[in-house]
This record gives structure tokens, C-alpha cells and sequence, in this order.
């Protein structure tokens, strides 16, 4: 062990080798890790070489110098894959330099960052709107402005978890607002509702499940009836939506209610995410009323829960294509319409180029906690062999394919690759044979 220890290169011997190459400071703090994991393996009995420092810090300076944030190739049919992104965003070229974001240049003063998708979402939803950063800090936020210190009104079948053990009930906690359960996890009725109003009720809030269904003896009341009921007793109506879906997709499978559509039911606060069904950047949008939108905006958490200006360039493309029906420009709505026929075509066409492989009939999901027990059809590119080796091998690749294996088989699904990946995916799968 003592022999081990001696032989260990000293920090200056590491970084005269290493000169010129990278920051000598750099240099020494990685060399500096590197040794003294090294001595700690040695005197645990580990298996260690001492010779290898230089090569151990080159490798680690290398991998720090590689971007971590990278493209991908999604093959696994998921379209909006919480873990790559949700939702791929549209082509946009970010602004470099200096930009108008907070500047009005028709009146050569300070602005309103909002500017750049307020209109667009108030022609498509006809009701002013803000964004913070996401869907979860819109329920905080349009909490605290509007109930905190007083109750809010929730049926027990609608205190979701919403991801990563965020659930409704602790963020309405945090917001300073207190729960009012009613109803029963598979049925509330509107009285269940008018019995709980009291002096004390600030909000009655309805949350949609966009990430689980509850099915057989399940009830609960139509919109427009909770709508009556709120405004009778000039309670605000706030309905978290979470999925955030602003065009019809009833036509290719997907079935999730529209913002615009609740708030025309008279719902007075609606709020939704930009990455999953609206086919955007990370962010949460808040609409409706225009009183009510313009206290929460008043908010002094606003501030701190407002998005950056890559986020609104990117919102801004998405929406407008969202109004001018560009539908094809955003590529999440793009896959989700993509017809069973259009698939099979795309998966001929790289079976024969591959060499590799066989077509099966399978299915697609949005993801994205949104839409469950809600498919597409597709068409696999199924691969027999050694499905974890093979996905794990495209893993590693560059650039990384991330797959899926069903019943032992490596399955690749195209609706989620974009035709400008296709060389890429398709060098990728003839590597493999």
C-alpha cells in the first residue's frame, strides 16, 4: 500500500504535463480530486493505478468541457417524454446580443415583457393572460393572490400529485391558502360544494386529471354548473387544466379540454403548462378575468416565478403558429397527428434501409402526464436479439437514440423522430448488426 502511495504523482507533476491545455487552476483542482480519490481506493484495497492520473484528470477535463445539455433522438413513441424535454420545441433562432425585452421601441421607454405573447394569447383564448415559469408556480401563485388566508374549495378526487411528489394539497399549503375538502374520491355533487361556502371561502378550484382517469361509479358536476354556483356567490372559479391544450385534438385520438372552452363555461381562472399540449417551452400561463389576472400579476411572487427571454421568444413562436394554424410548425402537435398510414410508410422505408428488423402494429402515447389511457396507433420497428445491450449500445451513440424494449425486443417508433433525423437513427440501427 505504502509503495502505491509513494508512487502517486505529485499535483505539479500533473499540471506541468498538462500545461497550455486548459486552465492551470482548472488543472490543479482536478488533479486534486482525482489523487485523492486514488489514495482513498488504495488504502480501502481497492484496485487502483497510480500511473493513470494524468490520463483520469485528461478525461475528466475533457468530459467537463462536453456540453451535458444535448439533442437526442426519441424513438420511443412517447411525445412528450417528461425525461427529454416534454415537448420538442419549434425552430427558433435565439435572439443574440441585446433585445426589446422590456422596451417599447414604438414609445422609447421601459416595457412590459409580457407584451410579446400577450396578444397572441388573448386572441386565442379571449381573455388576458400572464406566464411564470411553470404549471406549478401558476397554481402557487394564483393561490396566493387569490385565497390566501381564507379557504378553497376542492373536491377530495382532485388532490392530484402532479410530478416529483409535488402534490395540490402542498402547494396550497405553501400558498397560504387552507384546504376545504368535499365530495368523495369517486363523486361530488354541486351541493357538496354550496354546503362548504362560507364566510371564510376565497376560491373554489377544480383540477382536472390530466395525468389519471377514474372510471365506473364516478361523478362529478358539469362546469357550467360549478360556474353558476361560483358566481352566485361571487366566488372566483380557478381550474388548474395542467396539459394546457389549445387546439382540438379529438380528431387524431387525443381528448382533453380546451382553456378556451372553460373559460367561455364561465370558469374566471384557468391555468396550464407550455411544454406538454400546447407544444411550447417550460412555462405556466395564467387567464382569464382581467381583474383577477391583474392582481395576481400585482403579485410581489410574480417577480420571482417570471420567465427569462429564450422562454418567451420561444412562446411566442409557438403560439403564433397556434393562431395562423401552422400546426405543422410545432412538432408536437405535428407527431400527435401523424396517421397510422403515414407511419407505416416511414417505417418501409427505414426497414429497407436498415436491413434489420420487422414492422409491428403498436401504440403511441402523448406522455407527459397528460392524456392516460389515451393511444395512438403506430407502426415498431421491432429488433430481436439482445434488447438491453442493443439499448444501451444506441444510448452511447452519438447522437443518443433512446429507445424502448417490448417483450424482449428492441422497438423503435418513428412518430417521435423527425424526418431530419432519420440518417442519424438509421446509421445508428445498421451499427447495431
Amino acid at each position: 500500500m505504502s509503495n502505491q502511495l509513494r508512487s502517486l504523482p505529485s499535483v505539479d507533476e500533473v499540471a506541468a504535463r498538462l500545461a497550455g491545455r486548459y486552465p492551470h487552476r482548472l488543472i490543479v483542482a482536478e488533479a486534486r480530486r482525482v489523487i485523492a480519490k486514488l489514495r482513498e481506493d488504495i488504502r480501502a484495497g481497492r484496485e487502483a493505478d497510480p500511473a493513470a492520473v494524468g490520463r483520469l484528470v485528461e478525461a475528466a477535463l475533457d468530459h467537463l468541457r462536453t456540453p451535458s445539455l444535448r439533442a437526442v433522438i426519441n424513438a420511443t413513441g412517447v411525445v412528450l417524454h417528461t425525461n427529454l424535454g416534454r415537448a420538442p420545441l419549434a425552430a427558433f433562432e435565439p435572439i443574440p446580443g441585446y433585445s426589446n425585452l422590456e422596451y417599447d421601441i414604438a414609445a422609447g421607454h421601459r416595457g412590459k415583457r409580457d407584451s410579446h405573447v400577450a396578444a397572441l394569447l388573448e386572441r386565442l383564448l379571449d381573455r388576458p393572460a400572464i406566464v411564470v415559469n411553470n404549471n406549478a408556480a401558476a397554481v402557487y401563485l394564483t393561490l396566493n393572490e387569490l385565497a390566501a388566508g381564507g379557504e378553497v374549495i376542492i373536491s377530495r378526487g382532485e388532490l392530484i400529485e402532479i410530478g416529483d411528489g409535488f402534490r395540490i394539497p402542498d402547494i396550497m399549503a405553501r400558498s397560504g391558502a387552507v384546504l376545504r375538502e368535499v365530495g368523495a374520491t369517486n363523486r361530488t355533487r354541486i351541493e357538496d360544494y354550496r354546503e362548504a361556502i362560507n364566510e371564510r371561502t376565497r376560491l373554489i378550484l377544480r383540477v382536472h386529471p390530466s395525468n389519471f382517469h377514474l372510471s365506473g361509479f364516478t361523478g362529478k358536476p358539469a362546469l357550467k354548473e360549478l360556474a353558476a354556483l361560483a358566481a352566485i356567490h361571487r366566488i372566483p372559479l380557478y381550474e388548474d387544466l395542467g396539459s394546457g391544450c389549445l387546439v382540438d385534438l379529438s380528431a387524431h385520438g387525443i381528448r382533453e379540454p380546451l382553456a378556451a372552452e372553460s373559460l367561455a363555461a364561465g370558469v374566471n381562472v384557468v391555468s396550464f403548462s407550455g411544454d406538454k399540449l400546447l407544444g411550447g417551452p417550460q412555462a405556466g400561463v395564467i387567464a382569464g378575468d382581467a381583474t383577477l389576472v391583474a392582481r395576481i400579476r400585482r403579485n410581489p411572487m410574480f417577480r420571482a416565478l417570471r420567465v427569462d427571454k429564450l422562454i418567451y421568444q420561444a412562446l411566442e413562436t409557438t403560439l403564433r403558429a397556434i393562431l395562423f394554424e401552422e400546426y405543422d410548425a410545432i412538432p408536437a402537435l405535428r407527431m400527435l397527428a401523424a396517421t397510422p398510414e403515414s407511419l407505416l410508410e416511414r417505417a418501409e422505408r427505414m426497414l429497407s434501409r436498415i436491413g434489420i428488423g420487422e414492422l409491428v402494429a403498436g401504440q403511441s402515447v402523448a406522455g407527459g402526464g397528460s392524456t392516460p389511457d389515451q393511444t395512438l396507433p403506430t407502426w415498431l420497428i421491432v429488433i430481436a436479439g439482445d434488447a438491453v445491450g442493443m439499448e444501451r449500445k444506441l444510448r452511447r451513440g452519438s447522437p443518443p437514440v433512446i429507445a424502448r424494449i417490448a417483450d424482449d425486443r428492441l422497438a423503435i417508433d418513428l412518430r417521435t423522430v423527425p424526418p431530419e433525423q432519420e440518417d442519424a437513427l438509421a446509421a445508428a440501427l445498421q451499427a447495431l448488426s
